[in-house]
Formats: C-alpha cells, sequence, structure tokens
C-alpha cells in the first residue's frame, strides 16, 4: 500500500522544542521538533492508554557509577500524563527499558517548495509532512 502525504504545518510554524498533535484519520498522532529534526509519534502511551503527547517533555537523569548524577536528552524525553513513564521522541523507546515497550514512530519529512527555506539532512524542505 502506498503511503498518503499529508501536510502537517511550515517548519517556521513549529518551532524547536514545540510539539503539535494532529488527527490523521483515526490516529492521533505528535510531531516534535527536537533542535531542528521533525520526529512524529503516536499519541498514546503504551501501558495504559494515556495520551502521550500531552505529557511533559524535558531530559531525565542517567545512569552512571554511584554517587554520579547527570542530566541529560533534554528536549527528548516525553513523559506520559497519567503515570510519567518516560519515552524517547526520537525513537519511541522507554528511556530505562527500551525493550519491552516502545511508541509507535512515523517518518517525518519537510518538502522542498519554491518559497521556502531549503534544509538538508533528511529534509527537503521548508513544510512539514508526514507520510503514513
Amino acid at each position: 500500500m502506498m503511503k498518503q502525504r499529508h501536510s502537517i504545518c511550515l517548519v517556521d510554524d513549529l518551532p524547536p522544542g514545540e510539539r503539535k498533535i494532529v488527527q490523521i484519520g483515526r490516529r492521533s498522532i505528535g510531531i516534535f521538533n527536537v533542535a531542528g529534526t521533525f520526529h512524529a509519534i503516536k499519541n498514546v502511551c503504551p501501558h495504559q492508554g494515556a495520551e502521550l503527547c500531552r505529557g511533559p517533555i524535558g531530559g531525565t537523569m542517567l545512569p552512571g557509577l554511584p554517587g554520579e548524577y547527570r542530566y541529560g536528552l533534554e528536549g527528548r524525553v516525553l513523559r506520559c500524563p497519567w503515570h510519567f513513564w518516560e519515552f524517547d521522541v526520537t525513537t519511541g523507546e522507554m528511556v530505562f527499558m527500551p525493550d519491552p515497550l516502545r511508541v509507535k514512530t512515523y517518518e517525518v519529512v519537510v518538502e522542498k517548495r519554491p518559497f521556502l527555506e531549503k534544509y538538508t539532512v533528511t529534509i527537503e524542505a521548508n513544510e512539514v509532512v508526514l507520510y503514513l
């Protein structure tokens, strides 16, 4: 089955650190701008079905040696609003138990439009587009 194109917004409408929740058919999907790179995840926590993308986003404490405290992954860690389970929006994986549960992720591309600024990496231009 061929993926359908869904235009979400212009790049400038979703600045770094921001999110947008969209409804595409029966799917609720969160689109996140993490330091200029766009990511999309299903808006359902795999634990008990909360609207995951409405939770707070920030960083988390990273594992280390005894007595060592390090904070990291700033802007990538989404916490479920019900039970504060943490997921990395760039991968969909749980932060500290990546194997058992993960959130469905979707490919996001930015398509080139002649009147918009062009981007490199895996982004094609200045319009955030989601293919499902």
